[in-house]
């Protein structure tokens, strides 16, 4: 069992010793978007410890919109199989039931981008060039949960909109950098929210949630290929207009 370091409790004393921004760089660059789990299951305590950091994200008027659903032991093994029945069963596209719109397209840049991370996760999983087969299993991996231990469902009020979508996408971000900072790896997936109704129903989740996307969780498989690269991002000079004057 690996132990954990509640890091994010050393912040004061960076704050007196030194440049926070370089902690929060850290957890930034180190952090990535993890394919591939070993099997131990995350202690609860730990859980509980990420959850409660990332419950300090901020909101809108701090309403604190979302709610969280996380499984663990059985409760993860059982969905993982009922999830991946189902979506074999519906097929690959199933945009119909994500509850926010997802893009309509990717196009220039962004179409660039989104691109060059497929092909280096094909890359290092093995996956040739035109392999529509290879590439149509690699990608129900998120069917599977990328063999994770847990998963957090992550939804919405309802009545909130688009702004309560964005509110719990940074409460997914603050997730992701909490996890991070506990020796964890995780991974947001856009594509379970493409399986809502399933979701909604094997958690009964009521009406007046909206579903906006999952987080697999755990220990990362170190030695896995699908671990084995990093992402790059855009130049400043890409994203950021000044206006001086």
């Amino acid at each position: 069992m690996t132990e954990h370091t509640d890091t994010l409790a050393e912040a004061p004393a960076l704050a007196q010793n030194g440049d926070r921004s370089a902690y929060l760089a850290e957890l930034l660059t180190s952090r990535w978007s993890c394919r591939a789990y070993d099997q131990r299951e995350v202690p609860r305590p730990v859980i509980e410890r990420l959850l409660s950091l990332a419950q300090r994200s901020a909101s809108w008027c701090n309403t604190q919109p979302w709610q969280v659903i996380v499984t663990s032991g059985a409760g993860t093994e059982r969905f993982r199989a009922g999830l991946a029945e189902y979506s074999a069963a519906h097929g690959a596209d199933h945009g119909d039931e994500f509850e926010f719109p997802p893009p309509g397209a990717y196009i220039g840049v962004y179409r660039e981008r989104r691109r060059a991370s497929g092909w280096q996760l094909y890359e290092a999983v093995g996956v040739a060039r035109g392999d529509r087969e290879a590439s149509a299993r690699q990608a129900f991996e998120n069917f599977r949960l990328f063999g994770a231990p847990h998963v957090a469902i992550v939804t919405t009020d309802a009545e909130q909109g688009v702004y309560g979508a964005v509110d719990g996408g940074l409460y997914i971000g603050t997730f992701l950098l909490a996890a991070a900072s506990l020796g964890l790896a995780a991974v947001p997936q856009a594509a379970l929210a493409g399986r809502s109704r399933f979701i909604r129903e094997y958690f009964d989740i009521p009406a007046d949630r909206k579903i906006l996307a999952g987080i697999s969780f755990g220990y990362a498989a170190a030695d896995h290929p699908a671990n084995s690269y990093r992402t790059a991002r855009a130049p400043l000079s890409e994203v950021v207009s000044w206006r001086d004057q």
